[in-house]
């Protein structure tokens, strides 16, 4: 059964990764700068890069994912969305991407594979999009230091646990947050996961705020369905 959304469907049976709350909310959340070119590291089904595609007019999207049924899949949806026009899946490895940059990115958005515990699920392909080794955060961050355009933006998703050496990591190469959302599913839990958006400019003020999911069961919060409402169909 594929994942049916307001303006898009994700078929996701060739998937390790499914669909999950993670990207659905990066792919919401992400701050456009009116982007004319995005990069999804990682992607998937493809969902952030299609959600991406709904909320801009970006000409030029493209998507890297090295397992090869998770690559199929994205060109699949892609091909089936309104705008398969603007999406383009590439399959390979970062390292291989980074060798050639032809381009440049206004936004790059990454859902990174983050077990850092030794994880194992029993499902090999499963535990390989999962594995923190398939993407290291060093990595991922030089990676947007050399293909994000002087203006661009920089977006993940991460453990809340992981963000103050993720956002050490990226001072490192002078990437700078710019707005941070803190996410925990009901307002008892503690935070889960943080949103990240940098860029190269380095403002003492930024926007820093909590993002509650439910308050309980099925009952969604406000805030979260504001977020969401343009690609849920329920919302």
């Amino acid at each position: 059964m594929p994942f049916q959304f307001k303006q898009f469907s994700v078929e996701q049976d060739r998937c390790a990764m499914k669909i999950g709350t993670d990207g659905v909310l990066l792919g919401a959340w992400a701050p456009l700068n009116n982007p004319f070119s995005v990069l999804d590291i990682g992607a998937g089904t493809g969902i952030i890069s299609l959600m991406i595609a709904q909320r801009s007019n970006a000409e030029q999207i493209d998507a890297l994912e090295i397992d090869e049924d998770a690559y199929e899949q994205a060109v699949e949806n892609f091909e089936n969305s309104p705008w398969g026009d603007r999406l383009f899946c590439f399959h390979a490895g970062l390292d291989e991407f980074m060798d050639e940059p032809e381009d440049e990115y206004d936004l790059i958005v990454s859902n990174p594979p983050f077990y850092t515990e030794d994880y194992q699920s029993g499902n090999e392909q499963r535990d390989l999009a999962r594995f923190s080794d398939a993407l290291p955060f060093e990595d991922l961050v030089e990676a947007a230091d050399l293909l994000l355009s002087e203006n661009g933006i920089f977006a993940v998703i991460i453990p809340f646990k992981e963000e103050e050496k993720f956002i050490a990591l990226a001072k490192d190469f002078d990437l700078f947050p710019m707005k941070i959302t803190r996410v925990k599913g009901t307002p008892s839990a503690e935070i889960k996961r943080s949103l990240l958006a940098f860029s190269r400019n380095s403002a003492e003020n930024f926007p820093v705020d909590e993002l509650v999911i439910e308050t309980s069961r099925h009952i969604y919060t406000p805030e979260y369905i504001e977020l969401t409402k343009d690609f849920y169909l329920k919302m």
